[in-house]
């Protein structure tokens, strides 16, 4: 075959093919034409709900420590007896009569032998002085002896008569000395606080224990002279520590007067038993001190972006429109719409995070 026959033959089977890809271009550009128009897929699957009207609690919130009720203080009634035995310690809870501390009761015991010793010694003296005195008197009619005498025996039974007073009062300070000797705790309570050392000798007065009585804790909140007059004795109070607890509590009474230094004013509120509370803590609360109609929304149905709060409400072709709100109190897992919804909208709750405007969603459930 010569050179000029393979080249027709090459042409044409060129030709060949270029009309079979046209034919292929045509009948693809045909079925783009009668092809239906896609259908947008959901983005996400969401649950959805309405906002609902309900009675809120409104709350005051203020700050102050946590201190107790009463806190005694238990000393030493004795002067420069020695401590001999300590029986409790920090954080010990005692009833009221028990014994905290012992001293050495050998010197008081010994002063009180004195003291009974002397009481009758006295009343030795004045059996005689009653007995001369009665001798006198027979002695008055018969001239044998003067006035001046006979009175001078009387007098001397009235002085013996002292001195036995003065001796039984001695003899009984001294058994309250040795009363002293055990140092018993004034009420029931929690030890919070010891200085009472094995061997020391210590003064009338000086602090041995501190005594929190009953147990008793109370949180003093620092309010606002502006606020006070919202705050009232018998108002629930939720009190939060610093690691996070919460205690019940509630007003036992306001203060009659505000600090002239930092305006507020001192509310005593009393706190149940609960051991998350310390006293010293400085803890945060809420007083309840009412309550107001709110519209309200699962928190996870209101998104935060740039700053403000949004939600999406549910069109009926299954797509979202962002709505911007405000919002004010929150209530355990709730949030208050204060405005940009009328109530009446479907807004989505799981998922809202993750939408933008004109996003279509695929509902399975309403949240409870």
């Amino acid at each position: 075959m010569t050179n000029f026959t393979r080249k027709q033959t090459s042409v044409a089977m060129a030709a060949t093919m270029g009309l079979i890809l046209l034919g292929v271009g045509a009948v693809r550009a045909d079925d783009k034409k009668t092809a239906a128009p896609a259908v947008a897929k959901a983005s996400l699957t969401v649950t959805t709900t309405k906002a609902t009207q309900s009675d809120w609690p409104i709350k005051l919130s203020a700050n102050g420590n946590i201190a107790p009720w009463q806190e005694a203080i238990v000393g030493a009634e004795s002067n420069g007896l020695r401590l001999a035995e300590v029986r409790v310690n920090v954080g010990d809870v005692v009833k009221r009569g028990q014994t905290l501390a012992n001293f050495a009761p050998d010197t008081v015991r010994a002063e009180l032998a004195q003291q009974s010793a002397s009481v009758a010694e006295a009343e030795a003296a004045l059996a005689e002085a009653e007995a001369n005195a009665a001798r006198a008197k027979t002695l008055q009619d018969s001239g044998a002896m003067s006035t001046q005498q006979i009175n001078q025996y009387v007098t001397a039974a009235k002085t013996a008569s002292a001195r036995l007073q003065a001796a039984k009062a001695a003899r009984e300070s001294g058994q309250l000395r040795v009363g002293f000797t055990r140092v018993v705790a004034p009420d029931d309570g929690v030890i919070s606080s010891r200085s009472a050392t094995v061997g020391a000798v210590v003064s009338g007065g000086q602090e041995l224990f501190r005594l929190i009585r009953k147990n008793r804790l109370e949180w003093r909140a620092e309010v606002t002279a502006v606020e006070l007059a919202k705050v009232a004795a018998g108002q629930a109070v939720v009190v939060t520590t610093p690691t996070g607890a919460t205690v019940n509590g509630k007003v036992r009474v306001v203060a009659p007067t505000v600090d002239t230094a930092t305006r507020n004013a001192i509310v005593y509120v009393d706190l149940s038993n609960n051991t998350a509370a310390k006293a010293g803590m400085f803890a945060s609360g809420d007083f309840s001190v009412g309550s107001a109609r709110a519209l309200s929304l699962p928190q996870q149905a209101v998104v935060l972006r740039d700053g403000m709060s949004y939600v999406y409400q549910l069109l009926a072709d299954n797509k979202v429109s962002q709505l911007k709100v405000q919002t004010g109190r929150r209530f355990n897992d709730r949030v208050e719409i204060a405005a940009g919804l009328k109530g009446t909208e479907t807004v989505v709750v799981n998922g809202a995070a993750f939408l933008a405007q004109g996003d279509t969603v695929r509902v399975v459930a309403d949240a409870k």
